[in-house]
């Protein structure tokens, strides 16, 4: 993998065609900087169009301008590294994106481990835990990609929460939903929004805001474009064509936890229950 292409692509915001053509790139830079951008298009499985918006997005003017300047990183010996050998390049893409889903979770444990002053992902679960754990309902919301994470924690949530609302369409149901958890006594929204960021996700937090509610949103960095009182920030893995989630289910997870640990009777006795109810009904294989 070239460390120049790398350093042209970092801190950018890639569409899923932009990743591929960046794939294909990391590979055969060699070949790609004869290439047209027709011919790159050919192999990299998209639109001629799309590579020159590729170009753009790396800051050239056209795919002509990108193409220079990948030729030094071959000429002068700072190319593809070519991987391991004998390893095929699929494989090496897949190696390279669980390399960083590690790097993503092992930031996330250096900071719920860290003391003093740095100390505040682990201070932040801990308080959000415990105000969740007392918002009755607890509202959930989650749009499009992010609906899957905020499923899940809906899912586990309900087994020690009393009522958890979980709030995955948008639209007028949204709307309502948001209305009906602030009327029956909710404080607190936890909101998963993941990019791309929905704007009709953001525009919920705005209107939740205005009907009181606190926002505690588990997102993928600290700045973000959207109101919330506490960001609870994992970084999503952006090697594959489309994002992977791995560290930010793994905090949702422990806020799971932070809230279990703030109300440990009511915990305890839900989950009994729970075990008590699956055994009768047999909800699970043995």
């Amino acid at each position: 993998m070239s460390g120049g292409l790398d350093r042209l692509l970092d801190g950018r915001r890639l569409s899923p065609v932009q990743r591929r053509i960046a794939h294909y790139l990391r590979g055969h830079l060699d070949e790609a900087i004869f290439l047209s951008s027709v011919e790159l298009a050919e192999r990299a499985g998209v639109s001629q169009p799309s590579v020159t918006r590729f170009a753009m997005a790396l800051g050239f003017s056209g795919y002509l301008d990108l193409r220079h300047a990948l030729r030094p990183l071959v000429v002068g010996g700072n190319g593809a590294d070519g991987g391991e050998p004998g390893r095929p390049e699929p494989d090496r893409l897949l190696c390279e994106a669980m390399d960083g889903e590690i790097r993503n979770l092992t930031l996330v444990r250096d900071r719920l481990a860290a003391t003093g002053p740095a100390a505040g992902l682990a201070g932040s679960l801990r308080e959000v835990g415990t105000a969740l754990a007392a918002s009755e309902p607890l509202p959930v919301l989650g749009l499009r990609v992010s609906s899957g994470l905020a499923t899940t924690f809906a899912y586990y949530a309900r087994r020690i929460h009393p009522d958890v609302r979980l709030l995955v369409h948008g639209g007028s149901e949204l709307t309502d939903g948001l209305y009906a958890a602030r009327r029956a006594g909710a404080g607190w929204l936890l909101a998963v929004i993941l990019p791309r960021y929905p704007a009709e996700a953001v525009r919920a937090l705005e209107q939740a805001k205005e009907l009181g509610l606190r926002i505690a949103v588990i997102t993928d960095r600290p700045d973000v474009p959207f109101p919330a009182d506490v960001v609870m920030d994992a970084p999503v893995g952006e090697r594959l064509v489309f994002d992977s989630h791995t560290a930010p289910m793994a905090l949702a997870m422990a806020l799971v936890e932070a809230m279990a640990d703030a109300a440990p009777l009511r915990t305890q006795a839900r989950l009994d229950e729970y075990e008590r109810m699956a055994d009768q009904t047999g909800v699970f294989h043995p």
